[in-house]
């Protein structure tokens, strides 16, 4: 008889016992994720961590993404606090080259334009608060909108200071509609540009000297002093990055932060991000709502880039192939890397990933300054 009892009692604390439908279908979306990352290819530094997180985080019983759960414990340390993201910034940073940028100042209006999404899904979210019952007010509406940088550290950053209820939903959609830019971007650019566009060459860019690139970062932190001091944790941590990499005189440094740094981050903020997606809190109308949400406002980034670099055409002696507005998403570098495989399909002569990294790293300052411009407005 005590055996019996024991045996039940055992039973009844067994996944095939607790396991309720909501959080089966989350395991299978956590499978699914691994799936694109694996079989497709889509950014598995991003979507392996928070495909497997969200299997954890569904799994009953062991509340492993609970407040004194494993992903829990690295959810509140580094995600809830907004480090996570400053770190990832440094990274970011110190691997980027802001030489096509310099090479070409132009293309710093396709990162502003990509910005685009950002303000007219806040303007969407407001309006779904105020007449479909969601409970969105403008430091909500904030955070929900900076979904459309396609920059998931600032989203972070911007949802832990004004809608920490929020983060987790506003966490999920930003990584995961980063990680699907090799998915969402190429039918939009199809769809705004014809063949003639698509196939437009560009100019080898002129060489950027080391004396540039080191005062970029000094000139863009001291403007962000001065303008907006409420961007300076994101942009501060950029550009720290970056003038650690372009010095060269902290060779060691540079590495770290390339290297063990930002991948030990990526991995500890991707199983956070997945401890999201637990049945409980995503399978929810708000949450839902955010997703889509997310998903128009990248949309809409990609699209005025798109546009904005088409209307440069029009006044402009030299043409740049409209293809690199769409990197003025600051998903570095995966937006980069689809413009040039696009503009390849099309034209194999045509290399754009270089032309195409100058909006992209303009989108991560573009981001980050709509970052501060909303903080200061909601905060």
């Amino acid at each position: 008889m005590v055996i019996f009892e024991l045996l039940q009692k055992v039973w009844q604390t067994t996944g095939i016992v607790n396991m309720q439908v909501g959080q089966l279908i989350m395991i299978c979306i956590g499978l699914l994720l691994l799936w694109l990352a694996i079989k497709k290819g889509f950014e598995p530094l991003l979507l392996i961590p928070i495909g497997f997180g969200g299997i954890l985080a569904n799994i009953p019983v062991a509340d492993i993404a609970g407040a004194h759960g494993f992903l829990g414990l690295i959810y509140g340390f580094g995600v809830k606090t907004g480090l996570f993201p400053l770190m990832i910034f440094m990274g970011v940073g110190a691997m980027t080259d802001f030489g096509p940028l310099l090479a070409n100042p132009k293309t710093l209006l396709l990162g502003a334009a990509a910005q685009f999404g950002i303000f007219t899904t806040l303007i969407g979210s407001l309006a779904l608060g105020q007449y479909a019952g969601f409970d969105f007010g403008l430091r909500e509406a904030a955070s929900i909108g900076i979904i459309g940088g396609a920059d998931g550290p600032t989203a972070i950053f911007v949802a832990s200071r004004l809608a920490p209820e929020l983060l987790g939903a506003i966490a999920v959609a930003a990584y995961s509609y980063m990680a699907l830019v090799p998915l969402i971007q190429p039918p939009i650019m199809r769809l705004l540009t014809n063949k003639e566009e698509r196939e437009i060459e560009m100019k080898q860019l002129r060489h950027v000297t080391k004396g540039e690139k080191i005062v970029f970062p000094l000139v863009v932190l001291g403007l962000c002093i001065l303008l907006l001091p409420d961007a300076t944790p994101l942009i501060g941590a950029l550009m720290f990055g970056n003038l650690v990499k372009e010095c060269g005189v902290v060779e060691r440094l540079s590495k770290t932060i390339q290297n063990e740094l930002i991948n030990i981050v990526t991995i500890l903020l991707g199983l956070a991000v997945g401890s999201k997606l637990g049945a409980d809190q995503f399978l929810r109308k708000e949450t839902l709502g955010i997703i889509a949400l997310g998903l128009v406002a990248f949309s809409i980034g990609t699209a005025a880039g798109l546009i904005f670099a088409k209307i440069m055409n029009v006044f402009s002696k030299e043409k740049v192939n409209p293809l690199i507005g769409a990197a003025g998403v600051s998903a570095v570098p995966m937006a980069a890397r689809v413009v040039n495989k696009e503009g390849l399909k099309y034209n194999p002569q045509n290399f754009l990933l270089m032309h195409a990294m100058g909006p992209n790293v303009a989108g991560v300052i573009g981001s980050a300054v709509a970052a501060g411009v909303l903080l200061s407005i909601a905060g």
